[in-house]
């Protein structure tokens, strides 16, 4: 239970400051719209909330597999192997997938500020855009983004609270999840709005799905082979 919740902190975290578009559109929409906090910080927390549903709905997925396996008499005597080679194996394939497509330069989604505005466009490093590809983002825009793009590495954790057939391990990581990714976002809102900048996060936005591999595979590696 300790290394499910430490690695759902590692990964909120990592993969909300490895990607400015966590945090860059809602500073500039309020600095260029005049919102008080209250509005900002209410945006903030309705979309990562919306970004944490729509990974959840997706990690269900892997609770009913888990649920299901968790009912043969064959992987009740082996559940935790099985479901601690299952995350490993999940994490390394997600580490070299994430490597891949960083260094493969796939089209991604991108956030650009012009004129006070903020717009979003695929991207692809050292392409050029033109402006009749970018579109406009307001505050709706901004949530449909966040609720259709989910955060892949809950899955494998709660296939692994699944496989355990704990309604409280899938809880309580879901609330952790959730809460490390909405205070992260938060805070770099907050530094944003007031010109701090600790951080030079548009070199880690490529390598985002990687780290979150490596933090998926370590945790996978500690529980087979350190006893986590």
């Amino acid at each position: 239970m300790t290394a499910l919740i430490l690695s759902a902190i590692t990964i909120s975290f990592l993969h909300t400051i490895s990607g400015p578009d966590h945090y860059l559109p809602f500073i500039v929409l309020s600095r260029s719209r005049n919102w008080s906090m209250y509005k900002t910080v209410g945006l903030t927390v309705v979309c990562g909330l919306g970004h944490i549903l729509s990974s959840v709905v997706i990690g269900l997925i892997g609770v009913a597999l888990g649920w299901q396996l968790a009912k043969l008499t064959w992987f009740q005597e082996m559940r935790g192997d099985i479901s601690s080679w299952a995350l490993l194996l999940f994490g390394l394939i997600y580490l070299i997938w994430g490597i891949w497509n960083a260094y493969a330069d796939k089209p991604h989604k991108h956030f650009d500020v012009y004129d006070d505005s903020v717009y979003v466009y695929e991207h692809r490093h050292g392409r050029p855009v033109y402006p009749q590809q970018r579109v406009k983002v307001t505050p709706l825009v901004l949530l449909a983004i966040f609720v259709m793009g989910p955060s892949e590495p809950l899955v494998p954790l709660l296939f692994y609270s699944g496989a355990n057939n704990s309604v409280f391990e899938i809880g309580v990581v879901v609330a952790v999840f959730a809460l490390a990714t909405v205070l992260t976002m938060l805070a770099m809102v907050l530094l944003g709005m007031y010109g701090f900048s600790f951080f030079r996060t548009d070199k880690l936005e490529r390598y985002m799905h990687a780290i979150s591999g490596a933090v998926v595979t370590i945790c996978g590696v500690g529980m087979i082979f350190l006893g986590w």
